[in-house]
């Protein structure tokens, strides 16, 4: 689907909800993924989606194209529902950490070897869970700080300060970890 095919869309599902099916269909697995990633029980997971579509179609007439992709409004929701869960069901976070998102963090520093993976997922664990959400954004998502921004409701520059903060903070945990 083209982005003028989904901004069309969009607007339709603004006075008629079926409209918004399309949108569902097509953002669905991806904002599954999104939590399942978060949350690791697919109970939950099924149950915290449902809500992130359903509170999308509920606010879709405050929606404003930002000439980001609709679904920077979605994964928002879907924070703001993970987020809900783990308060009202005072469960541990779950950290969901796949290889290719550590080698891509670990890129910059040269060759990655198992060790040196491991003591990354070792120092992630001692970051708060903003900062590690905001290199899971980055790194695990591949998501531009703009679109971060957007998902987090701040600045373009404001998500790229706590990125580069957050990533200072691992770096000096990496070096007293290693």
């Amino acid at each position: 689907m083209d982005s003028e095919i989904e901004k069309q869309l969009i607007e339709e599902s603004k006075t008629n909800p079926q409209s918004f099916e399309r949108l569902y269909i097509k953002y669905y697995e991806q904002i599954l993924k999104f939590v399942y990633k978060r949350i690791e029980s697919l109970e939950d997971t099924r149950d915290i989606t449902s809500s992130v579509f359903i509170k999308a179609l509920a606010g879709i007439s405050k929606y404003k194209d930002m000439g980001f992709p609709f679904s920077s409004w979605l994964y928002r929701i879907a924070i703001n529902e993970i987020n809900m869960f783990y308060r009202q069901s005072k469960k541990a976070r779950v950290i969901s950490l796949n290889d290719h998102g550590l080698k891509n963090l670990a890129s910059d520093s040269g060759d990655v070897d198992p060790e040196m993976l491991m003591t990354l997922k070792r120092s992630l664990l001692h970051l708060s869970p903003e900062e590690l959400f905001l290199i899971e954004l980055r790194f695990f998502e591949n998501k531009a700080f703009a679109e971060m921004g957007i998902i987090l409701d701040i600045s373009e520059a404001n998500a790229k300060i706590r990125t580069y903060r957050a990533l200072d903070k691992l770096r000096g945990i990496y070096a007293k970890v290693a």
